[in-house]
């Protein structure tokens, strides 16, 4: 008895493995939720001379080597923490926020630790800007 040759390649059982993964793909796909940053844009008024300046918002540079600057003075990554929970009770009284000024060549890295820490210290509304 001859045997015959085998000239065709039956591709059905590779068709069904993409279709599987496929449908494996389209479901798992709604369910990755991507995490972020929730921000808020602030809404700008224009102050007269008549407005009060309520709310005393607490100024952070970071600088192009991601030093922390406060009110003129270096902070430390160390007292870092320990600086923003002082101020925050301060900022509790009079309503204000952060303000974190980032130089544009600083670390992603270094306002986000900032931003991190001043969270965990209670402080909750935060605004950046670039300097």
């Amino acid at each position: 008895m001859k045997r015959q040759t085998f000239n065709e390649i039956n591709i059905t059982p590779l068709t069904d493995i993409f279709l599987v993964l496929l449908i494996i793909m389209m479901v798992i796909a709604p369910m990755l939720d991507q995490q972020g940053l929730n921000l808020s844009i602030p809404d700008y008024v224009e102050k007269t001379d008549n407005t009060p300046d309520e709310n005393k918002n607490l100024t952070v540079t970071v600088t192009e080597d991601n030093r922390y600057i406060i009110d003129d003075a270096e902070i430390s990554q160390n007292s870092l923490a320990s600086t923003l929970k002082e101020k925050s009770r301060e900022l509790k009284e009079s309503g204000g926020g952060l303000m974190i000024e980032a130089d544009g060549n600083s670390d992603h890295g270094a306002v986000v630790k900032l931003m991190d820490t001043a969270r965990n210290n209670g402080i909750n509304s935060i605004s950046i800007t670039e300097i």
